[in-house]
């Protein structure tokens, strides 16, 4: 029998027989290994230690001490749950059951469940994981399996689907359950430490707002009692910072049905912070040689076939109709900055071109998957754009890298990259995909940055690297991406004139530093829960008298402060009350008048953890600030001494 290569993660090649699967790799490695495998990544796709390997193939073995095995662990958990439901609920129809990043979720209909439903069904999932029911995987043929799901349209659409080219089925079955599933799964639902229903939503099918309406339950386990109360208080802490709720505490955005939904309002605070951020990624682009440009928010939608957003993105795009013209919003601003190059002619000296734009973009999401600044209709990236010589490739990407780890490091987040692959909506060659990938993939490999691998998941005209926040409660969120991109220079017919004298083709390099603002917001209310560094708070001094009779004090201090946003609490109050009140507003600095410090002009500092200095005089104060500011330091620290 013929011998094939898998790629280990150390770069070392393989060699196992043709029809090899996971698990028998995991074997010619070592007997151990292969006795403790769970399952693989297969070219970054988690699959059952089944799967065959194929020549070539990107492999990762997982074990319990695998950063997979939770993921396969709450697969598993979602099949309990689903076991569950249907001892205590057999007329419940199954459709699908994944897990996700902070549990799993299974869609059921057929089956009328409230909140208060969920304890029961929690109580018979303790009772299968107690009873160590062995998970076996079982091969069903086509007929079989259409037979099984005769009542089930739901079933009956994934083998007419996603499985249609499939004669063998796989199957998983613990005790009288059974389930169609790709797995991976663990040996047996005794390994599922512990369980946790959380909450139940509607969901539509395949996530189709025309199709049937699903009843969704969510649900978390972990491998032990303690991670989950761990994960449970950490849900409390997350309640508490969600930006939906601060955002309308701190007067920060607001979206209102009226105006239309997924249609964020920015309220003064709120458009002060985003005017921060929106000055530190121009100085940050500026210094990095790029130059700004602007466009519309609308073109006609020959552009957008012209790009290939048309035929990708045309579902998703508010398209209108002028003088029977068709006209569409824009859902990306490269075109636009690719039309813009094309307007002038370039040497190979003047390369690399780089624009960027803060620019408003339009994509019609779902109205059920529509939530505060995370997901909404219009929102605003902070794009940039490189056209390049194809030897300018590494060092360009290697500064966008650089600039966006920068951003990172200014907003205390940890990040995780990711190579994300050609999706299965794409346009361009297997020859320029596989150039791209092999060039993006080099990058990182020389900048020794750990990435790990998404298949399938790049955009529609090149593959690109991701960038994910970690905030302070270690959960993850979407961040900023560099794409490399071949097809829209061509589709565009872009060139510039080489040392030769001839037309040449440059590479056009997709970036962005925070992603979109408002994603980026959403992140940086719930990090920092409200509580912003100094540079970037909407109000960063509050000045309270502590009687009428310094309020002439106070706005003399106003105007000496006036570099900064300063506010003067002017109601008749008492001063616990005026800073308890700047306290719940999250304000960094309170400064404190009173008749001493009028008579003596100087002041007192009180910062929100409740630090305090008296007799600091106006200047020492105020040079300080501008330092904190112009190093945009993460937290107060005038009074750090006093700590």
């Amino acid at each position: 029998m013929s011998e094939i290569a898998v790629i280990l993660p150390d770069g070392t090649e393989l060699s196992v027989e043709e029809g090899a699967t996971v698990r028998d790799a995991a074997f010619a490695i070592g007997p151990g290994l292969g006795k403790d495998t769970v399952a693989g990544v297969v070219d970054g796709e988690l699959v059952d230690k089944e799967t065959p390997l194929h020549d070539g193939a990107d492999l990762v073995i997982v074990t319990d001490q695998s950063d997979e095995y939770l993921d396969v662990l709450r697969h598993s958990a979602a099949h309990v749950f689903a076991q569950a439901l249907q001892r205590l609920h057999p007329e419940a129809k199954l459709t699908i059951g994944p897990w996700t990043d902070d549990g799993f979720y299974y869609d059921v209909t057929s089956v009328d469940l409230e909140q208060e439903d969920l304890e029961a069904i929690e109580d018979e999932m303790r009772d299968i994981i107690e009873d160590d029911l062995d998970i076996e995987r079982v091969l069903v043929d086509r007929e079989e399996a259409l037979e099984k799901y005769a009542d089930n349209p739901y079933k009956r659409d994934i083998l007419e689907d996603e499985a249609a080219g499939d004669d063998e089925l796989s199957f998983y079955q613990q005790g009288e359950f059974e389930d169609l599933c790709k797995g991976p799964h663990v040996e047996s639902t005794g390994e599922i430490g512990a369980v946790k229903l959380l909450n139940i939503s509607a969901a539509y099918w395949r996530g189709d707002e025309e199709n049937d309406t699903l009843t969704r339950v969510y649900g978390t386990a972990f491998e032990s009692e303690s991670d989950l109360e761990e994960f449970l208080d950490m849900r409390e802490e997350a309640k508490e910072r969600d930006h939906r709720k601060l955002g309308q505490e701190l007067n920060l955005f607001a979206i209102d049905e009226t105006t239309g939904p997924g249609l964020p309002l920015y309220q003064p605070n709120g458009k002060r912070i985003l005017d921060e951020l929106a000055d530190y990624a121009k100085q940050l682009n500026l210094d990095a040689g790029y130059d700004p440009v602007e466009t519309p928010h609308l073109f006609r939608t020959e552009l957008w076939k012209k790009s290939g957003h048309y035929e990708n993105y045309v579902d998703d795009m508010f398209l209108l109709d002028v003088n029977d013209e068709e006209y569409g919003l824009k859902p990306m601003n490269c075109p636009g900055h690719a039309t813009i190059f094309d307007q002038q002619s370039w040497s190979y000296r003047d390369l690399p071109v780089r624009y960027f734009e803060d620019g408003k973009v339009y994509r019609k999401e779902q109205r059920g998957e529509l939530s505060g600044l995370s997901r909404v209709w219009s929102f605003t990236i902070d794009d940039g754009h490189l056209f390049v010589r194809p030897d300018q490739i590494e060092d360009e990407i290697n500064l966008i890298i650089d600039n966006i780890l920068t951003v990172f490091d200014t907003f205390g987040l940890d990040a995780e990259v990711a190579l994300a692959t050609r999706p299965e909506k794409s346009v361009g060659s297997d020859e320029i995909w596989e150039q791209a990938e092999t060039q993006l993939r080099a990058v990182l490999d020389d900048s020794g940055i750990d990435y790990g691998i998404e298949a399938g998941d790049g955009a529609f005209y090149g593959p690109k690297i991701d960038f994910a926040f970690k905030d302070a409660l270690g959960r993850k969120w979407d961040g900023p991406t560099v794409q490399l991109d071949f097809n829209m220079p061509d589709r565009f017919d872009l060139t510039y004139t080489g040392e030769d004298n001839e037309d040449h083709q440059p590479v056009m390099i997709h970036r962005a530093l925070y992603g979109s603002y408002e994603r980026f917001f959403m992140v940086l209310i719930e990090h920092f829960n409200g509580k912003f560094p100094f540079w970037l708070a909407p109000e960063q001094v509050r000045i309270l008298p502590i009687s009428d009779d310094q309020l002439g004090y106070a706005k003399k201090l106003q105007y000496e402060l006036g570099d900064f946003r300063v506010d003067i609490e002017d109601r008749s109050w008492t001063l616990g009350r005026k800073i308890r009140e700047a306290q719940t507003d999250r304000v960094p600095y309170m400064v404190i008048v009173g008749g001493d410090e009028e008579e003596a002009e100087t002041i007192s500092v009180r910062d929100r953890k409740e630090r305090e200095a008296k007799d600091v005089s106006v200047e020492e104060f105020r040079d300080h600030l501008h330092s904190e500011y112009d190093e945009k330091r993460p937290e107060p620290d005038f009074l750090a001494d006093a700590e």
